[in-house]
């Protein structure tokens, strides 16, 4: 990686894997110019795919994962700064879920609302009831 400051080769030295956010969090120092940067590497779910119940593949949209969840906690005073931390939660479960660069939406469903239940029963009812798991 280069330097954000002098645009120069950066050396990593110190890496540690964060298991819960499913990623790797490195502190570099610039070889010319001697600048500290911290950075966090993880997986970009953008380039997964969802596989909806008719084998469809459209891509992993967080923004709609995001979405989704705001709208079932609009009845919320912090609805924004909610959807926003349950939707990274949410993410961090679905990294094991996925295989072959794919996850199948009814998991996303069930990963969503068991999170959705646990935070708020309101939120979670509201959300069975525009998603629900097709068996």
């Amino acid at each position: 990686m280069v330097c954000l400051y002098c645009g120069s080769e950066t050396s990593v030295t110190n890496s540690r894997k964060q298991t819960r956010k499913n990623s790797v969090w490195r502190r570099r120092v610039c070889d010319e110019c001697h600048a500290i940067v911290t950075t966090i590497e993880r997986i970009d779910l953008e380039s997964a795919l969802v596989v909806t119940s008719q084998n469809a593949h459209e891509p992993f949209s967080r923004d709609r994962l995001f979405i989704s969840i705001y709208e079932s906690c609009k009845h919320r005073n912090d609805a924004q700064k909610s959807a926003t931390a349950l939707t990274d939660t949410i993410i961090a479960l679905l990294y094991p879920l996925i295989h072959d660069a794919s996850i199948a939406k009814e998991e996303m469903i069930t990963a969503t609302s068991k999170v959705l239940g646990r935070y708020d029963s309101a939120a979670h009812v509201y959300y069975k009831a525009f998603h629900p798991v097709k068996k």
